[in-house]
């Protein structure tokens, strides 16, 4: 099915971005917004595992065989025994396996999430951000495979396909797209272009303060300590000057050594990264999707090694993590989603020592909890 493509845009194609070396400085406050998340992914990953069983448990060698897939660094058994507040392993009889299950308080605040995932206003949000995600890329369309690992950032149900997309079919469809291999890979594609999501974040706030949206230019934040040599922040002030080219509109003809291309490159990953609920993801993933979106990992890099000051790129937690220094005042979220309120909830729970007197009571398993 034919999507309406983006309006082409024409520049004179020029570069001049001088030949310095743009230096890396740590930012602590960013860092531990990243490092408190650790290991917060997998037990989630883990949660829904045990909720999606009948019976509200997993037989633990059952569980074991997921430590791959979740890049776990430690047994799935260590895990479990590292957050007590969280999992609880059992014996439902004496002969059988063991097995895990969530405790009372991991099933409270599951319970809320599973609220905040069913209501409207919430499927509403996530349904216009997945939207919008497609409508970045080239061919209104993106492989599932390549969805799934931004639904954690996106803030996506783990079966978002069957709980989600499903009951919009105004809006989307599964296809079937060639991959570099020869094969198929299913797809998710937008079944008309919604023009009136095509906005980005900053032409929405340029809008509400009666300024125009020809000439954007990108907020900008330094760690305490962080100057830009001269020759290299007289560039940046050039740079933003220059006209802003929507991440909905289309730049993929400009020539990718252009600073105008650089622009409306680091535009389309400042828009990216605001669909994320917590406003940062895996550099990995923005590789994954560069092809999608009309540009290599080449031009990532460039945007993210010349652009400190909008983009943080943290080296916690065994990754490279991409934040949008914007959202963040030190280590704090600014506009902070309901599912990170809840996410902060769990990460205080799997931080939490249990007292020795009620860590062995039953865990409630709610019918209603599951998805």
């Amino acid at each position: 099915m034919a999507v309406q493509t983006k309006l082409p845009h024409s520049f004179i194609p020029t570069r001049t971005f001088i030949n310095a070396r743009v230096k890396w400085v740590r930012d602590p406050y960013l860092d531990f917004a990243v490092e408190r998340e650790k290991n917060l992914k997998q037990a989630i990953s883990f949660k829904d595992q045990i909720i999606s069983d009948p019976s509200k448990s997993l037989p633990l060698s059952l569980a074991s065989l997921l430590k791959p897939r979740l890049d776990l660094n430690i047994t799935s058994s260590k895990f479990f025994n590292k957050y007590p507040s969280f999992f609880s392993i059992f014996q439902p009889s004496p002969g059988l396996p063991p097995r895990v299950k969530l405790t009372r308080q991991a099933l409270s605040i599951h319970t809320e999430e599973f609220s905040i995932h069913t209501s409207q206003t919430h499927r509403y949000d996530a349904v216009q951000r997945l939207t919008r995600l497609l409508m970045l890329t080239k061919s209104s369309r993106l492989p599932i495979y390549v969805i799934e690992k931004l639904k954690w950032d996106m803030g996506l149900p783990h079966n978002f396909i069957s709980s989600l997309v499903i009951n919009f079919p105004d809006y989307f469809q599964v296809c079937e797209i060639e991959n570099p291999n020869g094969g198929k890979d299913l797809a998710l594609e937008l079944i008309s272009w919604r023009k009136e999501l095509a906005l980005s974040e900053l032409e929405k706030r340029a809008l509400n303060e009666g300024k125009s949206t020809k000439h954007i230019g990108f907020p900008m934040f330094f760690p305490k300590g962080f100057d830009l040599v001269k020759k290299i922040n007289d560039w940046v002030e050039k740079w933003q000057l220059l006209p802003y080219i929507s991440p909905y509109e289309n730049g993929f003809h400009l020539s990718p050594n252009s600073d105008q291309a650089e622009k409306w490159t680091v535009a389309v990953l400042h828009e990216l990264l605001w669909l994320m609920v917590s406003k940062k993801t895996d550099r990995d993933n923005l590789f994954w999707l560069g092809e999608y979106l009309g540009f290599g990992s080449l031009m990532i890099k460039k945007a993210l090694v010349h652009h400190p000051g909008i983009f943080y790129l943290s080296n916690k937690i065994r990754t490279q993590t991409v934040v949008l220094r914007e959202c963040y005042r030190k280590d704090f979220l600014l506009e902070k989603h309901p599912l990170m309120g809840i996410r902060y909830r769990y990460i205080h729970l799997l931080n939490k020592v249990p007292n020795p007197k009620i860590m062995h009571k039953p865990a409630i398993a709610l019918d209603s909890t599951r998805h």
